[in-house]
Protein backbone atom coordinates (compact mmCIF):
# COMPACT_ATOMS: atom_id res chain seq x y z
CA UNK A 1 0.00 0.00 0.00
CA UNK A 2 1.38 3.57 -1.15
CA UNK A 3 1.93 6.13 1.42
CA UNK A 4 0.08 9.80 0.81
CA UNK A 5 3.54 12.35 1.67
CA UNK A 6 2.36 16.18 2.35
CA UNK A 7 5.18 17.72 1.65
CA UNK A 8 4.02 21.38 2.37
CA UNK A 9 3.69 19.64 6.04
CA UNK A 10 7.14 18.68 5.44
CA UNK A 11 8.61 21.78 4.63
CA UNK A 12 6.40 23.64 7.17
CA UNK A 13 9.09 23.63 9.95
CA UNK A 14 12.02 24.51 7.98
CA UNK A 15 10.22 27.64 6.47
CA UNK A 16 9.25 28.50 9.65
CA UNK A 17 13.25 28.57 11.08
CA UNK A 18 13.76 31.02 7.84
CA UNK A 19 10.80 33.26 8.98
CA UNK A 20 12.10 33.73 12.30
CA UNK A 21 15.51 33.94 11.47
CA UNK A 22 14.73 36.58 8.89
CA UNK A 23 12.22 38.68 11.57
CA UNK A 24 15.29 38.54 13.83
CA UNK A 25 17.45 40.06 11.47
CA UNK A 26 14.79 43.04 11.01
CA UNK A 27 14.52 43.44 14.53
CA UNK A 28 17.90 44.15 14.82
CA UNK A 29 17.72 46.18 12.23
CA UNK A 30 19.33 44.44 9.33
CA UNK A 31 18.17 44.09 6.05
CA UNK A 32 16.50 40.95 5.17
CA UNK A 33 18.84 38.66 2.61
CA UNK A 34 18.28 39.05 -1.39
CA UNK A 35 17.96 36.47 -3.62
CA UNK A 36 18.62 38.04 -7.20
CA UNK A 37 17.11 35.70 -10.49
CA UNK A 38 18.78 35.70 -13.47
CA UNK A 39 16.39 35.28 -16.29
CA UNK A 40 18.04 35.38 -19.92
CA UNK A 41 15.20 32.97 -21.98
CA UNK A 42 11.74 32.78 -22.67
CA UNK A 43 11.23 29.37 -21.94
CA UNK A 44 7.93 29.19 -20.14
CA UNK A 45 8.75 26.56 -17.39
CA UNK A 46 11.70 29.19 -16.35
CA UNK A 47 9.29 32.26 -16.27
CA UNK A 48 7.41 30.44 -14.21
CA UNK A 49 9.62 29.11 -11.59
CA UNK A 50 10.91 32.64 -11.50
CA UNK A 51 7.37 33.52 -10.39
CA UNK A 52 7.41 30.81 -7.55
CA UNK A 53 10.91 31.87 -6.45
CA UNK A 54 9.69 35.72 -5.75
CA UNK A 55 6.37 34.52 -4.01
CA UNK A 56 8.16 31.91 -1.39
CA UNK A 57 10.40 34.27 -1.16
CA UNK A 58 7.89 36.85 -0.28
CA UNK A 59 6.15 34.85 1.81
CA UNK A 60 9.10 34.13 4.46
CA UNK A 61 9.95 37.91 4.48
CA UNK A 62 13.20 37.34 1.90
CA UNK A 63 13.84 39.93 -0.51
CA UNK A 64 13.73 38.92 -3.92
CA UNK A 65 14.81 40.97 -7.50
CA UNK A 66 14.34 39.17 -10.88
CA UNK A 67 16.53 40.47 -13.38
CA UNK A 68 15.84 39.89 -16.64
CA UNK A 69 18.80 40.19 -19.39
CA UNK A 70 17.32 40.52 -23.41
CA UNK A 71 20.78 39.01 -24.44
CA UNK A 72 21.98 35.87 -23.05
CA UNK A 73 25.25 36.99 -24.15
CA UNK A 74 25.53 39.44 -21.20
CA UNK A 75 24.53 36.42 -18.62
CA UNK A 76 28.10 36.06 -17.33
CA UNK A 77 28.45 39.95 -17.25
CA UNK A 78 24.89 40.12 -14.77
CA UNK A 79 26.12 36.88 -13.39
CA UNK A 80 29.70 38.74 -12.36
CA UNK A 81 28.28 41.60 -11.04
CA UNK A 82 25.35 39.53 -9.02
CA UNK A 83 28.51 38.03 -7.74
CA UNK A 84 30.51 40.56 -6.63
CA UNK A 85 27.71 43.37 -5.36
CA UNK A 86 27.87 42.99 -1.69
CA UNK A 87 23.94 43.71 -1.05
CA UNK A 88 23.50 40.73 -2.89
CA UNK A 89 22.92 37.35 -1.02
CA UNK A 90 22.01 34.52 -3.04
CA UNK A 91 21.88 33.91 -6.81
CA UNK A 92 20.05 31.92 -8.84
CA UNK A 93 20.53 31.70 -12.70
CA UNK A 94 17.14 30.18 -14.48
CA UNK A 95 18.27 27.49 -17.20
CA UNK A 96 18.22 26.52 -19.80
CA UNK A 97 19.72 29.42 -21.68
CA UNK A 98 22.36 27.87 -24.31
CA UNK A 99 21.21 24.41 -23.23
CA UNK A 100 23.93 21.77 -24.85
CA UNK A 101 25.77 24.23 -27.57
CA UNK A 102 29.39 23.68 -27.13
CA UNK A 103 31.56 26.15 -25.15
CA UNK A 104 35.24 27.05 -25.76
CA UNK A 105 35.15 27.58 -21.49
CA UNK A 106 33.84 23.64 -21.11
CA UNK A 107 31.30 20.59 -22.20
CA UNK A 108 28.25 23.33 -22.28
CA UNK A 109 27.67 27.33 -21.79
CA UNK A 110 25.15 26.43 -19.39
CA UNK A 111 27.41 24.28 -17.33
CA UNK A 112 30.42 27.31 -17.10
CA UNK A 113 28.33 29.46 -16.21
CA UNK A 114 26.77 27.24 -13.18
CA UNK A 115 30.37 27.19 -12.24
CA UNK A 116 30.77 30.50 -12.58
CA UNK A 117 28.15 31.19 -9.70
CA UNK A 118 30.16 32.32 -6.37
CA UNK A 119 29.63 29.85 -3.39
CA UNK A 120 29.34 32.44 -1.88
CA UNK A 121 26.12 33.31 -3.51
CA UNK A 122 25.19 29.79 -4.35
CA UNK A 123 21.95 28.97 -3.42
CA UNK A 124 21.26 26.04 -5.38
CA UNK A 125 24.55 23.88 -4.25
CA UNK A 126 25.48 23.38 -7.64
CA UNK A 127 28.92 25.64 -8.27
CA UNK A 128 32.02 23.51 -8.53
CA UNK A 129 33.28 24.01 -5.10
CA UNK A 130 29.74 22.40 -3.72
CA UNK A 131 29.52 19.89 -6.09
CA UNK A 132 33.00 18.63 -5.57
CA UNK A 133 32.59 18.89 -1.69
CA UNK A 134 29.41 16.89 -2.10
CA UNK A 135 31.38 14.02 -3.95
CA UNK A 136 33.86 13.61 -1.59
CA UNK A 137 32.07 14.06 1.16
CA UNK A 138 33.24 17.01 2.16
CA UNK A 139 30.03 18.70 4.34
CA UNK A 140 32.03 22.23 5.78
CA UNK A 141 33.56 24.69 3.60
CA UNK A 142 35.25 26.35 7.04
CA UNK A 143 37.25 22.79 8.18
CA UNK A 144 38.43 22.04 10.62
CA UNK A 145 36.13 24.84 12.37
CA UNK A 146 33.10 22.83 10.82
CA UNK A 147 30.77 26.12 11.76
CA UNK A 148 29.18 26.23 8.15
CA UNK A 149 27.73 23.83 6.23
CA UNK A 150 28.26 23.27 2.77
CA UNK A 151 25.01 24.11 0.36
CA UNK A 152 23.62 21.07 -1.10
CA UNK A 153 21.63 20.88 -4.60
CA UNK A 154 18.32 21.87 -3.32
CA UNK A 155 15.75 19.25 -5.03
CA UNK A 156 17.96 16.47 -4.06
CA UNK A 157 17.87 17.67 -0.20
CA UNK A 158 14.31 18.02 -0.02
CA UNK A 159 14.27 14.10 -1.60
CA UNK A 160 16.27 13.72 1.38
CA UNK A 161 13.98 15.49 3.97
CA UNK A 162 11.00 13.35 2.74
CA UNK A 163 12.86 10.09 3.19
CA UNK A 164 14.21 11.55 6.78
CA UNK A 165 10.43 12.30 8.01
CA UNK A 166 9.13 8.15 6.94
CA UNK A 167 9.44 5.72 10.11
CA UNK A 168 12.10 3.30 9.27
CA UNK A 169 14.21 5.30 6.19
CA UNK A 170 16.87 7.00 8.38
CA UNK A 171 18.18 5.45 11.79
CA UNK A 172 18.47 8.82 13.93
CA UNK A 173 20.19 7.05 16.93
CA UNK A 174 22.75 6.28 14.39
CA UNK A 175 26.24 8.67 13.73
CA UNK A 176 25.71 10.85 10.93
CA UNK A 177 26.80 9.45 7.74
CA UNK A 178 25.62 6.18 9.35
CA UNK A 179 21.84 6.22 9.26
CA UNK A 180 20.51 4.61 5.92
CA UNK A 181 23.42 1.76 6.59
CA UNK A 182 22.27 -1.34 5.57
CA UNK A 183 19.40 -0.21 3.24
CA UNK A 184 19.62 -0.40 -0.43
CA UNK A 185 18.41 2.07 -2.86
CA UNK A 186 17.77 2.48 -6.69
CA UNK A 187 17.73 6.11 -8.02
CA UNK A 188 16.71 6.14 -11.85
CA UNK A 189 18.63 9.09 -13.37
CA UNK A 190 22.15 10.77 -13.39
CA UNK A 191 21.53 14.27 -13.73
CA UNK A 192 23.48 16.94 -12.09
CA UNK A 193 20.39 18.38 -10.69
CA UNK A 194 18.58 15.60 -8.98
CA UNK A 195 19.89 12.39 -10.16
CA UNK A 196 23.84 12.02 -9.75
CA UNK A 197 23.28 14.58 -5.83
CA UNK A 198 20.65 12.65 -4.70
CA UNK A 199 22.73 9.29 -5.48
CA UNK A 200 25.67 10.67 -3.67
CA UNK A 201 23.68 12.10 -0.72
CA UNK A 202 22.55 8.65 0.09
CA UNK A 203 25.50 7.11 -0.10
CA UNK A 204 27.21 9.27 2.17
CA UNK A 205 24.39 8.96 4.73
CA UNK A 206 25.52 4.90 4.69
CA UNK A 207 23.23 3.27 1.67
CA UNK A 208 24.37 1.39 -0.70
CA UNK A 209 23.33 3.19 -4.24
CA UNK A 210 22.85 1.79 -7.55
CA UNK A 211 22.95 4.81 -10.03
CA UNK A 212 20.86 3.94 -12.95
CA UNK A 213 21.31 5.83 -16.05
CA UNK A 214 20.29 4.69 -19.87
CA UNK A 215 24.17 4.12 -20.57
CA UNK A 216 25.17 2.59 -17.07
CA UNK A 217 24.75 1.39 -13.77
CA UNK A 218 26.76 2.76 -10.70
CA UNK A 219 26.98 1.67 -7.61
CA UNK A 220 28.10 4.25 -4.64
CA UNK A 221 28.83 1.94 -1.52
CA UNK A 222 31.38 2.74 1.12
CA UNK A 223 32.52 6.11 0.04
CA UNK A 224 33.33 5.03 -3.01
CA UNK A 225 32.47 4.64 -7.08
CA UNK A 226 31.68 0.93 -8.17
CA UNK A 227 31.02 0.09 -12.25
CA UNK A 228 27.70 -2.53 -11.62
Amino acid sequence: MGIKIDATEIAKPYRQEVQRKVQALKDSGIEAPLLVGLLANDDPAALKYAEWTGKACRADGLRYELRKIEDPINVEQALRDANNDVRVHGVIVYYPIFGAVPSYSGSSRDDYLRDSVSHKVDVEGLSHLYRSNLYQNVRYVDSPRCEKKCVLPCTALSVVKILESLEGAYDKSKPIGERMKGKVVTVVNRSEIVGRPLAAMLANDGASVYSVDIESIYNFADGKLHKW
